[in-house]
């Protein structure tokens, strides 16, 4: 030990004649973890999460998905409750991820390649991989 302060070393804590001494919950906050990098941990798991390329479609699942569209687009009356599976594009990073959404189809609307649900769901033709429902014999795919 170096004998210089040795003389520091045995003088009492001063004590503040204004302020009174602080809780100890109060002074546990001062010592709070600081984040020097906000957002940092924010961009890693956004640059982490998996985003997959759309599959294509060969000629005969094609053909399906248009027999399968002109027959929806032909009935009358009450619609019927189908299952849609689709390509839906991340909006922040390229690639996407397969949705698959139950519902009456309201419209199809062939001049601007889109698909309305009744719920208002939204669905480009070009990206729907799979129709099914009650009106359809089961797909074998």
């Amino acid at each position: 030990m170096n004998p210089k302060y040795e003389r520091i070393r045995a003088m009492k804590r001063p004590v503040s004649q204004r302020h009174p001494p602080m809780a100890m919950e109060n002074r546990a906050a001062q010592f709070s973890p600081f984040a020097a990098l906000t957002g940092y941990e924010d961009a890693v798991n956004e640059a982490a999460r998996w985003t997959g390329e759309a599959s294509l479609l060969d000629e005969d699942r094609l053909a399906l998905l248009n027999s399968r569209l002109t027959f929806l687009a032909s009935l009358t009356g009450d619609p019927p409750e189908v299952t849609v599976t689709y390509f839906r594009p991340d909006e922040k990073k390229a690639g996407g991820a397969y949705a698959t959404v139950t519902g009456a189809v309201r419209k199809i609307d062939a001049l601007n390649g889109i698909v309305s649900l009744t719920d208002g769901t939204r669905i480009p033709i070009e990206s729907i991989t799979a129709i099914a429902g009650d009106v359809f014999p089961a797909e074998d795919f």
